[in-house]
């Protein structure tokens, strides 16, 4: 099995004069450059707004950082939402890290399912679908373009351009797209994409969308690799039953939050990610929460049902979780080669 990193870094918010905000994403950057160095394969970062406790915005900014930080981590996003960004900006930054980098770049699209940031943006969650189409038409043809050309559409027009730099990945950097429900997992193969699922799926759930995909592939003629399907998985290893309904309480917990940014006002959000419940045995099922021997127990089953690439949420890049990807590294990675 592979394994690589997925989540986000917080900068804190304060006027106080002796408050650090970048504190938190400096650590983030040295988290992942450890990280590295035990040996995990890639990052995958978020992109969220208007959180009120600073989550990742500038997603491809802070891979820059990573990607001068590092040499061989791949540099992913998880996801960036097409509907709130400029297509020929968005092509030009994704080419930029991706040359700079030589070919690290993962970029993860998604059509976005959180109403406030919708809402923010000022952009009607009712565009998404539109909005994510033109953008992936006009990206693609930004990055395999050598001559100048214009675009019309219904969202974007521009006149006579050309995207610079070049991409050092051909024909584009690798693209992987969020999905979870069949329609959105079967058009993730017909693209040629890499599909991630999210990290709050129960395990059989995950099972079940990545036989969906083999399918899908097949019937397009795809060969189907185990290795373009990333699965975020919350992890943390718990020596105590304690530690454990602790922590579960906590995703819990994080898990409404990010639900209540997330819904409309008519309560009509039909996102895959918002189907699951709050419960402790939902929370406990998707998750990678348990002793060394059960998350090992864990991995195999998803490992029979065939995930290979699973992408860790540590939820923090404090010293717990540098902590935790240390004992991943020693105690559980050796398993599972």
């Amino acid at each position: 099995m592979r394994f690589g990193l997925f989540g986000s870094a917080q900068a804190k918010r304060g006027g106080a004069a002796n408050v650090d905000s970048g504190s938190g994403f400096r650590e983030f950057v040295d988290y992942n450059m450890e990280a590295e160095q035990l040996g995990y394969h890639s990052t995958f970062i978020v992109e969220h707004h208007f959180t009120g406790y600073g989550q990742i915005s500038a997603t491809l900014n802070l891979l820059t950082w990573i990607g001068a930080r590092t040499s061989t981590l791949r540099l992913g996003t998880a996801v960036m939402v097409l509907p709130w960004h400029n297509p020929i900006l968005l092509a030009e930054q994704a080419a930029t890290i991706d040359l700079l980098s030589q070919g690290r770049l993962d970029l993860g699209i998604g059509k976005g399912y959180r109403f406030n940031e919708f809402k923010g943006f000022g952009i009607p969650m009712e565009e998404a679908e539109t909005r994510f189409e033109e953008c992936v038409e006009v990206m693609l043809k930004s990055w395999t373009s050598e001559e100048p050309f214009t675009h019309k559409g219904k969202h974007w027009t521009f006149e006579d351009v050309i995207v610079e730099p070049p991409t050092f990945q051909k024909p584009h950097p690798a693209l992987w797209m969020g999905a979870g429900s069949p329609g959105s997992i079967k058009r993730v193969a017909e693209r040629g994409m890499s599909l991630l699922l999210d990290q709050f799926a129960p395990h059989s759930t995950i099972i079940e969308r990545v036989a969906l995909f083999k399918t899908e592939c097949e019937t397009v003629g795809r060969t189907f690799d185990p290795m373009q399907v990333g699965v975020a998985r919350a992890l943390y290893i718990c020596d105590t039953p304690e530690e454990k309904e602790r922590v579960l309480a906590a995703r819990m917990s994080s898990k409404a939050k990010q639900a209540e940014l997330a819904q409309r006002p008519d309560g009509q959000n039909k996102a895959s990610i918002m189907a699951y419940d709050d419960t402790r045995e939902t929370a406990e099922a998707g998750a990678l929460f348990g002793t060394v021997d059960e998350i090992i127990a864990k991995l195999q089953y998803l490992k029979s049902g065939g995930v290979e690439y699973v992408l860790l949420n540590l939820g923090a890049a404090g010293p717990a979780g540098r902590d935790i990807t240390r004992r991943f590294a020693k105690e559980i990675l050796p398993a599972l080669k």
